[in-house]
């Protein structure tokens, strides 16, 4: 049946409407695409064409005190590959191979990669000028070599275990490299290009420079001068008494900043792998826990002044050990100090007098001492790996448990809680919170950014008790068992520490960890300085061994720190064998018969020169020796001037 033109009219007008729908739909999607959505899709299309070779942002740098540079990055090449550019993959995998001594199948899978751009790593990555200029002369299409960071350590050894290390991607390890890992870790930039497809470079297209943003420099409390003192006297130790381990640290007892701290056996952070394990992945001074010994003895004495348990003038008699619950505690000395005060046995370090100061006290009232001391949990200081050391369980602790850990047995602690504990003892009973973190500086500008305030964690004696303890720390130096940190000039206080070692869950006879814990001035301290060393050869005791060690880094931290000597001082007691301290006369002007009838000689005379009147001498008038030191006197036959009186050349 044949259709009416009008049914004609309204199908060809409905197609003409549908048609004209479509064609807006079209034309409302083209707009659309082309004006909403064309930028983003522009920007994909670029993203998709565009690749991108990264730029190392430079970690920043590590200063101590001073600002010097104990750590910083230098540039250096690495090797990657942009897997799309990359023809002849199997060549070129042998050809890279060969020149960083690779596996070729291991630089075939990196370099066929899905990806923009691969690190040919690890032996890609930071190599040398040398190396890098072989490689750019292959010409291999797809393989770059582009400017990378190495982390450089200047002074080698040098503060290793307070710096740490970083990884092959400059990401911090250890030390105070892992602690502030993320401000020291800056923002990487790029290099970006447009290619192809092929991975072509596209012609008339232009690069894209990100600029990096480099990591915040950080500033240490630590003093260059001071740790390389310290380090000193640790290796000097390592050779005469061949122990496991020595460890000291230095630290201002009036803030918590850590000065110096050290360990040995050592290690070099830039070259960490050539290493033990063990020498570099434990910081000691931190993490090693071990029974104090004697001393722990400041906070028992500490707490006895404190609460008024003790008068150090009040007399005492030690027959050589106590009974304690039926056990038998001996003191160190064989029969015994007879009578004495106590001052006397803080001074003589005896074990029965500390356990009489640990009875008066309690259990109850010594514990919350030895807690609010800082001991049995960690100081917080911003190193990793510290430890909490171990005190007995209150439930546990009888009567023998409070006398052992009032003279320091039974009880493991870790050298910073150590020297932490004793600033607070000795500052005035502020105890506060270590630190090596000092302040945040910006990488270009030099701006201060941040600074670590010291924190007070609590008072723990008052000022008056601090000052006894104090003034009886100094007694022990200059009349006690430490008398071999005694410092001519200074006012020095400290203790000795002589512990057994346990092995094999019994305490050894013949392996000890010998200590030394001391400071200067005695009466405004400016330095403590802690030192432990663990089983020695030869004769163990802290006195011996660790108080020299102490003295030795004492001397020159004060003379460098410009603390001035004074001559009033407690008066050292002298023992048999100890070599007393004697004033320089002046020789100026006599003649060598003069001094020799005149003057009593207490030295050894070395002649320079010829004549008969001495015009020079060395050291100088005044200056204070051990006696049978060498002086040098220079000679000639014009007679000096007359010298004023009191006055010396």
């Amino acid at each position: 049946m044949k259709a009416s033109n009008v049914t004609v009219r309204r199908r060809l007008f409905a197609a003409l409407v549908v048609g004209a729908i479509l064609f807006l739909a079209l034309v409302v999607r083209l707009a659309y695409v082309q004006i909403w959505m064309g930028p983003r899709l522009s920007q994909e299309a670029e993203d998709n064409w565009r690749r991108n070779i990264p730029v190392t942002a430079k970690r920043g740098e590590i200063i101590d005190r001073n600002g010097v540079k104990l750590a910083y990055n230098v540039s250096t090449p690495t090797v990657m590959a942009i897997p799309a550019q990359v023809k002849d993959a199997e060549a070129t995998a042998a050809r890279l191979a060969d020149a960083l001594q690779m596996d070729a199948d291991k630089v075939l899978g990196m370099i066929t990669k899905r990806a923009s751009s691969v690190y040919i790593k690890p032996e890609g990555r930071k190599i040398s000028q040398e190396k890098a200029e072989e490689i750019r002369a292959m010409g291999l299409p797809g393989i770059v070599v582009t400017e990378d960071n190495k982390r450089h350590y200047p002074f080698g050894e040098l503060a290793a275990h307070v710096l740490g290390f970083t990884g092959i991607d400059n990401q911090g390890l250890t030390g105070i490299e892992s602690t502030y890992d993320d401000l020291l870790t800056g923002i990487n930039g790029s290099i970006s290009r447009l290619t192809d497809a092929s991975g072509r470079e596209m012609p008339n297209s232009t690069s894209k420079y990100t600029k990096p943003q480099d990591g915040l420099n950080l500033q240490l409390t630590i003093d260059s001068h001071l740790q390389s003192i310290l380090e000193r006297e640790l290796d000097q130790a390592m050779v005469k008494y061949q122990p496991n381990h020595a460890i000291a640290i230095m630290m201002d007892p009036n803030n918590g900043e850590i000065l110096a701290m050290g360990a040995r056996p050592g290690y070099e952070p830039g070259n960490f792998q050539a290493y033990p394990v063990e020498n570099y992945n434990r910081n000691l001074p931190i993490w090693m826990t071990y029974e104090p010994g004697s001393t722990f003895k400041i906070i028992t004495l500490a707490a006895a002044l404190q609460e008024n348990k003790v008068n150090l003038n009040e007399s005492f008699y030690d027959p050589g050990a106590i009974e304690v619950a039926g056990a038998r505690l001996r003191c160190w000395k064989r029969g015994g100090h007879g009578s004495e005060t106590f001052l006397q046995v803080v001074e003589n370090s005896c074990n029965p007098g500390f356990v009489v100061m640990g009875e008066r006290l309690g259990k109850e009232k010594l514990f919350e001492y030895i807690h609010n001391f800082g001991f049995g949990k960690k100081t917080g200081i911003d190193l990793g790996g510290e430890e909490n050391g171990i005190l007995f369980k209150p439930s546990r602790v009888g009567p023998v448990e409070l006398a052992t850990t009032s003279f320091g047995q039974g009880v493991s602690v870790t050298p910073i809680q150590q020297i932490t504990a004793v600033s607070a003892a000795i500052n005035g009973g502020k105890l506060y919170k270590p630190h090596v973190g000092k302040a945040w500086y910006h990488p270009e500008t030099g701006q201060r950014l941040g600074t670590m305030e010291p924190e007070l964690v609590r008072q723990v004696i008052s000022e008056e008790t601090s000052r006894k303890v104090r003034e009886t720390l100094e007694s022990v130096v200059a009349n006690g068992t430490g008398r071999n940190a005694f410092i001519d000039g200074y006012r020095v206080g400290g203790k000795t520490g002589t512990a057994q070692k346990v092995v094999n869950g019994r305490y050894s006879a013949s392996e000890h960890i010998v200590s030394f814990i001391g400071f200067a001035p005695a009466d405004d301290p400016k330095v403590v300085v802690y030192a432990a060393v663990d089983n020695p050869q030869g004769i163990q005791f802290g006195g011996l061994i660790a108080a020299p060690l102490v003295k030795n880094i004492m001397a020159d931290a004060l003379s460098y720190m410009g603390v001035e000597p004074r001559k009033e001082q407690l008066d050292r007691k002298y023992v048999y064998g100890d070599t007393p301290i004697v004033e320089v006369p002046n020789m100026v002007g006599m003649t060598v018969a003069d001094i020799y009838e005149s003057l009593n000689m207490n030295f050894n005379l070395a002649k320079s020169g010829a004549g008969k009147y001495v015009v020079n001498q060395v050291p100088k008038a005044g200056s204070r020796v051990e006696r049978g030191s060498t002086i040098r006197i220079y000679l000639s036959d014009a007679e000096p001037p007359q010298q004023p009186e009191g006055h010396s050349p």
